[in-house]
């Protein structure tokens, strides 16, 4: 008997009907002899809706506020299930983030998990019962609300994994698995069975809509086994887990792109010592993560100095921007919420020269600029005009013809308890 937990996201949970699927596919696991932990996102759309409330209102609500309101979707979705299941003749309980609880961070909007308490949930599973969690949730120490960034269920779930020491962790979501590029892009894409933890990591920051890049972290951190499947179907998806030799052997596993990001620049910023603190510093308070960051060389103790921000950041990125850049004597800040990224993977890129200037071969043959560039050990970023980022996906897929390369084989392996 193994303990499970598994994580159904918001189109898994868009209708009773679907709710119902949920709780007959759980407790047909369960019969197998497993203890089950289900964790749930909101009903697809919920939380989109509630942000639409606030929108109407204000675009910069009191953060505190906004994840109390923002949070209440999970609540819904994860009494329905539990009422789906006991309906059906089995045992369920809920639990919310505070009635564990999951503890945070006051990062509000962006919190991040610090502990989980197990008890609770372990004496529940003795008693037979599948334990229902609200994801996306946390609780910081002043006994405030918070919420996990969107995809904040997929870090829950790992996290809830990780402190119980489950056996697997089962991602369930509306595609089943992770796949060599966007599907919707590139038809030719390719389902990967096996891959690294560091490539999911970068492909979840780089902007593919595989899981959320904290759930990723939490797995790597905890060696926890994660499975990412479709709902309703069978199949086997595709398994996260450590990185091999087998693996490396694949120079670029996939294409990435992120359309979510606006790029900022501050122009004829002075070049001194303590500028870029100044710059970055209120955003860093304001929970705003910066991504690429490029500084012109120096012209006349003057430089141009440009980065990227998270689409919903921009009015507060851009509003604290400008303020700095005044006291520092600033020429302007402008801003550009038409630039997209496009990234390649691969663990194999440690071992492997040339990779770069494929991609950036292939982007030049298909007429697209490059404005900015990043790289690790396992990745190219390049910021793109966004109307050519399909284009882009596509010539990137084909120039290293993943669609060609055969995926690694490897099964997930049950962790051995303490």
């Amino acid at each position: 008997m193994a303990l499970i937990v598994q994580k159904y996201g918001g189109s898994s949970m868009a209708t009773v009907e679907r709710i119902q699927e949920v709780a007959r596919r759980v407790l047909a696991r369960q019969g197998e002899g497993h203890d089950l932990v289900v964790v749930v996102s909101a009903m697809k759309g919920e939380t989109d809706r509630l942000i639409g409330l606030t929108k109407e209102i204000t675009d910069l609500p009191n953060l505190r506020e906004y994840d109390s309101m923002v949070s209440t979707g999970e609540q819904v979705a994860t009494a329905l299930l539990a009422i789906a299941l006991e309906a059906l003749g089995g045992k369920a309980h809920s639990l919310l983030a505070f009635q564990i609880p999951i503890r945070s961070d006051s990062g509000f909007k962006d919190a991040r998990i610090t502990g989980i308490e197990t008890a609770r949930m372990r004496k529940l599973l003795r008693e037979g019962r599948v334990v229902v969690v609200a994801g996306f949730q946390g609780l910081d120490p002043r006994g405030c609300i918070t919420t996990l960034g969107r995809g904040g269920s997929d870090t829950t779930a790992v996290a809830v994994a990780a402190a119980l020491r489950a056996d697997l962790c089962e991602i369930y979501s509306d595609v089943d698995g992770v796949y060599t590029a966007d599907p919707n892009l590139v038809p030719e894409a390719r389902r990967l069975d096996r891959v690294g933890y560091e490539e999911v990591l970068e492909l979840a920051s780089l902007g593919a809509k595989v899981v959320q890049i904290r759930a990723v972290e939490m797995a790597m951190k905890h060696r926890v086994p994660v499975m990412f499947r479709r709902a309703f179907q069978g199949g086997v998806g595709t398994v996260m887990s450590k990185g091999d030799k087998e693996m490396e052997k694949i120079v670029v596993a996939g294409v990435a792109y992120d359309q979510n990001e606006c790029k900022i620049t501050v122009a004829r910023v002075p070049d001194r010592p303590g500028v870029a603190a100044a710059l970055f510093q209120p955003l860093a308070e304001a929970n705003i993560a910066v991504d690429m960051i490029i500084q012109n060389v120096s012209e006349k103790g003057f430089t141009d100095l440009t980065f990227t921000v998270r689409r919903e950041d921009l009015s507060r990125a851009r509003r604290l921007t400008e303020a700095a850049a005044r006291k520092l004597g600033a020429a302007k800040v402008e801003t550009d919420d038409q630039i997209a990224k496009v990234s390649i993977v691969g663990m194999g890129m440690r071992t492997h020269a040339g990779v770069a200037a494929k991609m950036f071969q292939a982007l030049s043959a298909a007429g697209i600029n490059i404005q900015m560039i990043s790289t690790s050990e396992i990745k190219v970023s390049c910021v793109i005009d966004q109307k050519y980022t399909e284009l882009a996906v596509r010539e990137l897929h084909r120039a290293f013809e993943l669609d060609k390369k055969p995926a690694a084989a490897g099964k997930p392996r049950a962790r051995a308890k303490k």
